[in-house]
């Protein structure tokens, strides 16, 4: 068999054109009932039970799995098992949605008459707008597709990605009236970059206590240089008595101080601090710690209290092994 790149880059590019039209048919489509079915889920007292045959099964759990993440409790239920016993999982406050492009999926068209007497409403999202589905359904989602990508035109492609663009519109509309946030999405996504970035306080990685390198304003440039040295994070802070923040001094201080000959030997921690330097609240997301070093292009930041007391450190390898930047 010969393999012919010019008729496969042809009919990628057809796939893409035929699943585009797809979805943008669904446009059209929209309407009323889709709405009821924001709101139904919306106020709905248990979970969004998405059910599905085959491809449209592995769409539902998809779908399931991006409403549950964006605010809306959802689970799966394959059809075929419901038949024999998990039918019991599904509760009257819950809501169905059932995802079949023919509407006509034997495992799902079962147990429909349950699913009825159970009281629980029926959402479809389904192309056969005269199938058994869409007759039990109490709001019908139109996906219906004027072909597949599949040549043979049997393959579920554009019906599939139609069903998941419909899927998603829902969790969107959802999220939305629910005035979800990104700090609600991190809360469900923990093990994320986003989790990661929206959770993570400047107290969870800073260096606290005496792994915190500070000096007296009156130490001399030995001690600070020992100091530095020994809690290994290029810096320390120059405290007063009260442990106060009134400067910093780093590596790159030290490299400018070689550069000019300046004769370090006879100098104070007073001497050589930058006063004022910039500093986080140990209740500040590590993020915005790591914005404010990129902003002013250092590479530690001191950590304070409301009084301006120095409570911590950290520099960007802290940031990094924490996985925030």
């Amino acid at each position: 068999m010969t393999f012919d790149t010019a008729q496969a880059l042809r009919l990628a590019q057809e796939t893409f054109d035929i699943e585009a039209a797809a979805i943008l048919g669904l446009k059209r489509r929209v309407n009323a009932d889709f709405a009821r079915a924001i709101e139904l889920m919306l106020d709905v007292r248990g979970r969004v039970v998405v059910m599905g045959m085959g491809k449209s099964g592995h769409i539902g759990r998809k779908v399931a799995a991006t409403l549950s993440s964006t605010g809306t409790p959802s689970m799966f239920v394959h059809p075929a098992e419901a038949s024999h016993g998990d039918l019991g999982m599904i509760k009257p406050v819950d809501v169905v949605l059932a995802i079949s492009n023919s509407g006509e999926s034997d495992e799902l068209t079962a147990i429909l008459p349950v699913l009825k007497r159970l009281g629980a409403p029926l959402i479809a999202i389904t192309g056969g707008l005269q199938s058994t589905l869409a007759r039990h359904a109490d709001l019908v989602l139109d996906s219906g597709v004027e072909k597949e990508a599949c040549p043979l035109n049997l393959a579920p492609t554009a019906s599939t990605t139609a069903q998941l663009a419909m899927g998603d519109a829902l969790a969107v509309c959802l999220l939305e009236a629910r005035g979800f946030k990104p700090e609600d999405f991190a809360r469900s996504h923990p093990g994320g970059s986003l989790g990661r970035r929206l959770l993570t306080h400047v107290s969870d990685v800073m260096r606290a206590g005496d792994k915190a390198p500070s000096v007296g304003p009156q130490a001399s440039f030995s001690e600070l240089m020992r100091e530095m040295s020994a809690k290994g994070l290029g810096s320390s802070a120059v405290v007063d008595d009260a442990g106060k923040v009134l400067g910093i001094f780093t590596d790159g201080d030290l490299r400018r101080l070689i550069e000019q000959g300046a004769d370090l030997r006879a100098c104070v921690a007073a001497d050589v601090m930058h006063a004022n330097p910039q500093t986080v609240q140990r209740d500040a997301l590590a993020v915005d710690a790591a914005a404010l070093m990129e902003q002013h292009r250092i590479t530690s930041v001191l950590v304070v209290d409301d009084a301006g007391v120095l409570c911590g450190a950290l520099n960007s390898n802290d940031l990094m092994r924490a996985k925030v930047i």
